[in-house]
């Protein structure tokens, strides 16, 4: 979400100051550090000579921010699991989300929910799982604060999705068709854990069709051009995100600037290929599609998958979230 926001800005032609906002991200030590690099899946290799490496991040948000210092195991569960790959030209990315209920392995743990991997062995764990699941090599971790996003909801003066079912949760009902959230509406839509026809996968499309207009609203409004209302974007976006602390703030400035041409067009977001739902004792439960997931899988480990988005247009995850 970060480097995509950042990324955007840029693209519109403006560069931020490092240690004003990339001072603003909290670094989270040790992510990497108890690692196998041996045991690790290769790095991502482009079937054509690039100019870059392409770069593989996990993007994991949850409502309950990493503290400062907190290290590579704090408490909790993932309320969302993304792997973002930025293209090794820097044309494309791909934001592929796992569903929370995926009944996968989890190393010296048995089969369990692939959101427990981050309550058993903290992000460790949930790399090693990643990792294990997909063989794609994970560069970079952020966490994203889902309830800190709504600030910068607010200091965008609202963001637009579309519901294809009326539903309610919390003080707020949400109707069919066009909704404009406020931060606080935006902090409930993105919550919402009940009462959704299509139970997880509703709650991804949600937060993918919550960022996808995020980033829209960024190069549709006058964020550009008004400095105060800019800066307290950028300030919001920085403060409700954390990565590991190998990214620097120079890192991030030069990955942010090799991506300035990206535009929303160019982001796709996928899901992970799906089997179907069922229960294990006594938990809902999402199952993968092993097979076509081992064709996505290998279409990132040679950053093709740009190229290759429409075998995974799944079928289960609905057009428009309910």
């Amino acid at each position: 979400m970060l480097i995509v926001v950042l990324a955007v800005l840029v693209g519109g032609g403006l560069w931020f100051v490092a240690e004003r906002y990339g001072g603003n991200v909290q670094r989270i030590s040790d992510v990497f550090t108890d690692r196998d690099d041996a045991a690790r899946p290769a790095w991502a290799t482009p079937l054509q000579e690039a100019a870059a490496e392409p770069v593989t991040f996990l993007f994991v948000g949850s409502d309950t921010r990493v503290s400062p210092g907190a290290g590579a195991n704090p408490a909790g569960r993932s309320d969302a699991i993304m792997l973002a790959r930025f293209s090794a030209d820097r044309e494309r990315a791909q934001i592929i989300s796992i569903p929370r209920d995926s009944w996968v392995d989890i190393p010296g743990h048995g089969k369990e929910k692939i959101n427990s991997a981050y309550a058993l062995g903290g992000l460790s764990l949930l790399i090693t799982t990643i990792e294990q699941l997909t063989q794609v090599r994970i560069d970079h971790y952020v966490a994203i604060d889902f309830d800190g996003l709504t600030q910068v909801t607010d200091d965008l003066g609202g963001v637009d999705v579309t519901v294809a079912e009326p539903t309610s949760w919390g003080p707020y009902t949400f109707r069919a068709g066009v909704n404009h959230l406020d931060g606080d509406q935006a902090r409930w839509y993105l919550g919402q854990r009940y009462g959704l026809p299509g139970g997880d996968f509703d709650r991804v499309r949600r937060q993918q069709h919550f960022l996808q207009s995020m980033v829209s609203k960024l190069r549709s409004t006058n964020t550009f051009t008004e400095p105060a209302r800019l800066d307290a974007a950028l300030l919001a976006v920085t403060s409700a995100v954390a990565v590991d602390d190998t990214l620097t703030n120079s890192d991030l400035l030069a990955l942010t600037y090799s991506m300035r041409a990206v535009s929303p067009e160019d982001i796709d977001f996928l899901t992970a290929p799906v089997l179907g739902v069922g229960t294990e004792a006594p938990a809902s439960v999402v199952y993968l599609d092993q097979t076509a997931g081992d064709r996505m899988w290998a279409y990132l480990r040679t950053d093709s998958l740009g190229q290759n988005v429409e075998e995974f247009s799944n079928e289960v995850l609905p057009d428009v979230p309910r």
